[in-house]
């Protein structure tokens, strides 16, 4: 007998919408005499039910069932009978995330005639509506010149505040599929206290002459650790002095904060990590760690720090050492992980919706391919290769919505730079590349937003993640920057929009981007970076630091001195001189 399958015109694409957390099932739709099981792809690629955690077709009925839907399994799935794939039907998967919000500042005091800003930053899908509340009445009829929101409700505005400001004021974030609300309260003083100094919302810059805490509203140095300063418990100096140096001096490499509580920092030609309290400012601990130490990274997800070792310059023989229960901060130790010949890693970012990350990548020198690692356990799970690609990674990114890793491929000296690969991240496959695409890829903090910067030709491609999980161009840019880093600024206008600011390995200028419109401009003259030769600890010699979810400056280090820019007016804030070599910085939140 002969096989005939059917498939109806309006069958041929079903969109499926559902909501984080809950289970679904996609039926294949495909019918027919004597038909041959059913295959089903994810981007492409057949899925193989055996190696997936969630997804499985349970062998009866040709559906797949995934058991507990998150942002990454949003995207693409196709179903065929075996042996006739011209005959396909897609379904495609968007996922809604209930609304997750943060205020901020959750309390402040304020003299009569001031003005206050009271933000909310809110994250779902789709995007949340915003509303306020004071003292749980609708402040919407109360708007006027005085009282303003701003940013689509992401900020509340009181020009000039009066007694009766004072309350607490509710942020509520609405989409489809749930709610969440936080207070923020205002309190208007006579003498509003000024609190005893706060140690938070300032940049920790690790330089030649040791740590400057910089408070950059006002530009002003709060505090200055020296060099000749003593670690606590040791009662060693920071940056002990070395033997025919004229002047005492620090050399750092990284550093990174570990819940607003310790900033951990590499001391590369110490071999160690020192630790410093950030609410007593004071270095409190350091600990011994393979030599030459470059890179760190703090997993949130498992509290621990991860520090990359070279062994000596030419990186002969490097190592990755985990510190476990970072946040701890009493007698820290160092675990070895068996990994070998590590060239670098790859952990993911968390975000307000992803809030546990539970897999790192791992690339060894001059490999095609990376190796995913067990962050909890710190093992090593398995290898995905890149030979048909021909591709050494250099850089990774991740976005959660889709679940792709994007690749950044090292150059060959002869050809031009190869594009970008894609890995999805639910089957651990390499789709293919990121079509023409190439250079460090750079993720917004919510996942939306790809920018790739090709240091060589200055090109800047911007690409948008969908919540269908669809990957799409939006603006290619001619650029002169050779960009050395790149972050991204919330706007000040526009909820759930950014800015991106990107520097350059040789020039003195930086470039500013609004990702909603491609509107380019440049901030001139900010001195000469740090030249390469003197910071060889990464191809980022030149960084560029935000202050977090609702913070408006920016730093970014010259030769001798720091520069801050205020995110809000895209303008210069200020230059802070005499900071050597400040291309370790932190910044430190709410404490």
């Amino acid at each position: 007998e002969v096989v005939q399958l059917s498939l109806l015109e309006d069958q041929k694409i079903r969109v499926t919408t559902i909501t984080v957390g809950l289970s679904t099932v996609l039926t294949c739709s495909i019918r027919g005499v004597l038909r041959p099981p059913i295959v089903w792809k994810r981007n492409g690629v057949i899925l193989n039910f055996l190696d997936l955690e969630d997804i499985d077709d349970f062998g009866e009925d040709d559906s797949l069932y995934i058991t507990k839907v998150t942002t990454i399994h949003m995207g693409n799935y196709t179903c065929h009978a075996y042996g006739y794939e011209e005959l396909y039907q897609t379904h495609i998967l968007q996922v809604n995330v209930p609304p997750v919000i943060r205020v901020y500042p959750e309390t402040q005091a304020q003299e009569p005639g001031v003005s206050a800003s009271l933000k909310c930053h809110a994250e779902g899908i789709p995007n949340p509506r915003i509303t306020w509340l004071k003292n749980g009445i609708d402040i919407m009829p109360k708007l006027s010149k005085q009282l303003t929101l701003l940013a689509n409700g992401s900020e509340l505005h009181i020009s000039s505040v009066r007694y009766e400001d004072t309350g607490a004021y509710t942020c509520i974030a609405k989409n489809e599929v749930g709610v969440d609300e936080d207070i923020s309260s205002l309190f208007i003083e006579d003498s509003a206290r000024k609190t005893r100094l706060s140690v938070g919302n300032m940049f920790y810059v690790f330089s030649d002459d040791g740590i400057t805490v910089l408070q950059p509203n006002e530009c002003e140095i709060r505090r200055h650790i020296r060099p000749e300063e003593r670690i606590f418990t040791s009662y060693e100096e920071i940056c002990p002095r070395v033997e025919g140096e004229g002047t005492q001096s620090c050399l750092w490499a990284s550093a990174v904060n570990v819940r607003d509580k310790y900033i951990y920092a590499t001391q590369p030609k110490q071999n160690r990590v020192t630790i410093i309290d950030i609410q007593a400012q004071k270095a409190v601990q350091s600990l011994d760690v393979d030599p030459l130490p470059t890179k760190l990274h703090y997993d949130k997800s498992h509290d621990q720090v991860w520090v990359l070792s070279w062994g000596d310059m030419h990186k002969s023989s490097p190592t990755l050492q985990v510190i476990p229960e970072a946040s701890a901060g009493e007698e820290q130790h160092v675990i070895r992980t068996p990994f070998e010949g590590v060239e670098d890693f790859f952990i993911p970012p968390t975000n307000l919706i992803i809030n546990h990350v539970r897999f790192g990548f791992i690339f060894n020198k001059s490999k095609s391919a990376v190796h995913k690692v067990n962050l909890e356990t710190v093992t090593y799970i398995k290898t995905i290769n890149f030979k048909n690609y021909s591709c050494v990674p250099q850089t990774m990114a991740y976005t959660h919505l889709g679940g792709y890793y994007f690749v950044q491929c090292r150059r060959n000296r002869l050809l031009a730079a190869s594009p970008q690969l894609i890995i999805d991240s639910v089957t651990d496959t390499v789709i293919g590349p990121n079509s023409d695409v190439s250079g460090t890829p750079y993720i917004s903090p919510d996942g939306r937003y790809l920018v790739s910067a090709d240091e060589d030709s200055g090109r800047m491609k911007v690409q948008t993640l969908s919540v269908r999980g669809e990957i799409k161009l939006i603006y290619d840019l001619q650029t002169d920057i050779h960009v050395s880093d790149l972050t991204f600024q919330p706007s000040f206008t526009e909820g759930n929009q950014y800015y991106i600011y990107a520097t350059s390995h040789l020039q003195t200028d930086v470039l500013f981007v609004e990702l909603s419109t491609g509107k380019m401009n440049v901030l001139k003259n900010l001195k000469d970076p740090i030249t390469s030769k003197d910071w060889p600890w990464s191809s980022y010699n030149r960084i560029v630091k935000d202050s977090g979810l609702f913070g408006q400056y920016l730093i970014t280090p010259a030769k001798d001195s720091l520069f801050v820019i205020n995110g809000r007016q895209n303008t210069l804030r200020c230059e802070v001189s005499g900071i050597r070599r400040g291309n370790t910085v932190v910044w430190v939140g709410e404490v």
